[in-house]
């Protein structure tokens, strides 16, 4: 197929683009192929040159005429690319490269080098949102091909990139690293907002400019992977975005284990991103004809700031990603800082009463329920003994799932069914079950060791423990699967190659819960890591939710949240109000709000004004909960900025929101001294204002008579008169 006019084949590229079909390298093309991957506002463009090589000559705002993205290159008078791949869609190693690659591997002949060419290209449009790019990539010696796919969500400026790997060599290939994106940008300077954290440390946020070299984000704990670094990062181009203002990328990697991601600032002043699996410990041995398929890395971009680009990916977690994303939740009583370990059936009776008398849908019983040669009264025993303690609960789980239903709520119950105490029958019985050195000495977590999910066996016991319980209790209502552990001393019985131990462990627990999906597809479950040790979008294809920390201290929730935010939805995060901290009830209740509500509290001990604040705050918070799970969320004030913290939900037809005000500042005379601009209004529309959440005996100094235009809340604000003894506010506005 030969174009004598350049024209004629640029159109015919475009329209095969359009309609789904393929296009084919021709030897003698004369020029190279532009294929843009476009979304609303976004472009990220590939261009196959004349050598065949794929490279990215765009990312970033698309242009308003695509045929002039092939003129993009020219543009940039840098210094020159001597190897000719900085800008490589896929970077190889061993030929000319001389900068991090993306993939490295060693031919079935003990060849260390790798070159990919472009072969063809496919776009399939999913339907009228979404649509899938394909390329295939072939090294002209060898029998090995890399097909990269690039999954783009129009309306949320959304890309999902991943690939496929597989050779036909005489022989088996081993992969030293393979990557599922490689990113290339162009800018003048480049801020890295990251996060770190630990145990009720989660989402701290660090800001800082890239320089010239390898900065790396990664993790090697096998599970509970998130614990001291998400795979969560912005990338601000030219100067530090803001809510507002500026450009910014958003990335993750859709994975639950070990990951990493580069960010390369290299001698062109360019940021390569590679992104992937972590290949710590892990070289794979690749078979001929057999497929490794990399995890997505996804990805959003804004030139209207932090919060346009978190409300991108909000949506779209919503829509296509997250368990049940449009649907509803179930509001809840856990029992965990009501009585720890130590409860019985007459205890677990009065709370269940408790869970009717407070107003909420269901009662969860946390850790301590089961296990009985060695019972779990504390976390040294019992993990890994999933029948139930006969002493606590001589009538088993159906007695409680029958007197939940008496009292007319649900019954949901905690598992954790990765891990083992070496102090356990299940341990006894199956020690090449648990991953442990076998010549070394054991080293716990919480007490705790890591079953291998690698072994089917083990795959089918944990995909039993949750089926045994439904089985026997079809009425149960809710999962919280937690999974405190890292695997420490990493060995797999079972497994004859080590190096596959930590993609094989994933590849066991994705195979499990999508297991526990086909049987119970409906079942609400929470992701529950020791706090937010294991949240990414990968696992919340199977989670309707996610527990952000073990930290409930209301005040420390409104940081952690507030991070959070940026790229998980409202009704994603379950938050609960406990005893921790000093804040009043209020206050606890107003924060545990923002998103998927719960308690965590005794309520028999409960002084009167209490339990009659939180009856009614509940029966509000069913009324605008469709507001705070599925309406935009804006950022008004920041935390870290300012002393009083302002998050608003505004619902899509602009008439209604909900917004939060907390003092996160207890400093003499600190409060809302100045109005709070609104967001996301409509200019025209005329709002009224009233407070709720008001604790007994009190009133609101806001005139709930008095209207405001959309123009007026958006240019000059609203003061919610937040002040020492107003320590928290919560707003509700309605078209008037």
């Amino acid at each position: 197929m030969i174009f004598k006019n350049p024209l004629t084949k640029k159109l015919i590229v475009f329209s095969a683009l359009l309609f789904g079909q393929q296009i084919f390298a021709d030897p003698l093309f004369a020029q190279s192929i532009t294929i843009p991957v476009q979304t609303q506002n976004n472009a990220l463009v590939l261009q196959a040159e004349k050598n065949k090589e794929v490279s990215i000559i765009f990312f970033g705002k698309k242009l308003a005429d695509a045929n002039e993205y092939s003129q993009v290159p020219a543009a940039y008078k840098q210094t020159g690319d001597y190897t000719g791949l900085l800008n490589s869609a896929y970077t190889p190693s061993g030929s000319r490269n001389l900068v991090e690659p993306a993939i490295t591997v060693t031919h079935a002949d003990g060849n260390n080098s790798l070159d990919l060419r472009y072969i063809s290209h496919q776009l399939t449009k999913i339907n009228d949102n979404v649509s899938l790019l394909s390329v295939l990539l072939k090294d002209p010696v060898y029998n090995f091909e890399v097909t990269l796919y690039y999954k783009s969500y129009f309306k949320e400026d959304v890309i999902e990139q991943w690939n496929t790997i597989k050779h036909t060599e005489k022989g088996n290939v081993i992969l030293h690293k393979y990557s599922s994106a490689n990113l290339h940008l162009k800018a003048g300077s480049y801020y890295l907002n990251q996060y770190h954290g630990d145990w009720a440390k989660e989402m701290q946020p660090e800001e800082s400019k890239l320089t010239h070299g390898i900065k790396t984000l990664d993790s090697k704990l096998g599970t509970r992977a998130n614990l001291f670094q998400p795979s969560v990062f912005m990338i601000s181009l030219n100067k530090p975005a803001t809510e507002d203002e500026g450009s910014v990328l958003y990335g993750s990697l859709e994975y639950s284990g070990n990951f990493k991601i580069d960010l390369e600032v290299d001698y062109q002043d360019n940021l390569r991103i590679i992104a992937g699996i972590n290949n710590y410990a892990s070289p794979y041995t690749l078979k001929p004809n057999e497929e490794f398929t990399t995890p997505a890395f996804l990805y959003t971009f804004s030139d209207k700031g932090k919060g346009d680009a978190s409300r991108k990916l909000q949506s779209w977690a919503r829509n296509y990603k997250l368990l049940d994303g449009k649907g509803s939740r179930l509001t809840l009583l856990n029992n965990w800082e009501a009585t720890y370990f130590d409860f019985n059936e007459s205890k677990l009776a009065e709370l269940l009463k408790d869970t009717k008398k407070l107003g909420v849908d269901m009662f969860l019983l946390d850790d301590g329920w089961f296990a009985n040669k060695y019972p779990r009264n504390g976390d040294h025993a019992g993990l890994g003994d999933w029948q139930e303690n006969k002493q606590k609960l001589p009538n088993g789980i159906s007695s409680l799932v029958k007197g939940a239903q008496a009292n007319d709520v649900k019954f949901g119950i905690w598992l954790e069914p990765e891990m083992v105490n070496p102090k356990s029958e299940l341990y006894e019985k199956h020690p090449d079950w648990v991953i442990k050195q076998p010549k070394r000495e054991e080293h716990y977590f919480r007490n705790q060791l890591v079953l291998d999910l690698s072994n089917p066996k083990v795959q089918n016991f944990v995909f039993g423990v949750v089926d045994d319980l439904f089985t026997k209790n079809p009425d149960l209502a809710y999962i919280k699967w937690d999974c405190n552990a890292v695997i420490f001393n990493a060995y797999s019985a079972h497994l004859k190659n080590q190096s596959h131990f930590y993609i094989e462990y994933m590849r066991g627990l994705y195979k499990v819960l999508e297991k526990i999906r086909a049987k119970y597809p409906k079942v609400p479950m929470m992701l529950c890591s020791g706090g937010g040790g294991r949240v990414d979008y990968a696992a919340l294809q199977y989670f309707t939710e996610f527990w952000p920390s073990d930290n409930t201290e209301p005040l420390e929730r409104v940081f952690i949240q507030w991070e959070y935010s940026y790229f998980y939805p409202a009704i994603s995060s379950s938050n609960h109000v406990t005893d921790w901290g000093k804040q009043p009830i209020k206050f606890r209740t107003d924060v545990a709000m923002m998103g998927k509500l719960g308690f965590d509290i005794v309520v028999s001990k409960l002084p009167e004004n209490d339990l009659k604040f939180c009856q009614a705050a509940i029966q509000k918070y069913n009324s605008v909960k469709p507001i705070i799970w599925q309406g935009d969320q804006y950022r008004l004030s920041n935390p870290r900025e300012n002393s009083v913290a302002s998050v608003m939900y505004v619902n899509e037809a602009k008439t209604s929101g909900v917004i939060f005000n907390y003092l996160v500042n207890n400093r003499y005379g600190e409060g809302s001294k100045n109005p709070i601009r609104l967001k996301g209004l409509d200019p025209s529309k005329k709002y009224k204002i009233t407070e709720i959440n008001l604790y007994p005996g009190t009133s609101s100094p806001i005139d709930a008579n008095k209207t405001y235009t959309g123009d007026f809340l958006m240019n000059i604000g609203f003061n919610p008169d937040v002040n020492s003894g107003r320590t928290s506010v919560v707003l509700q506005l309605d078209e008037a």
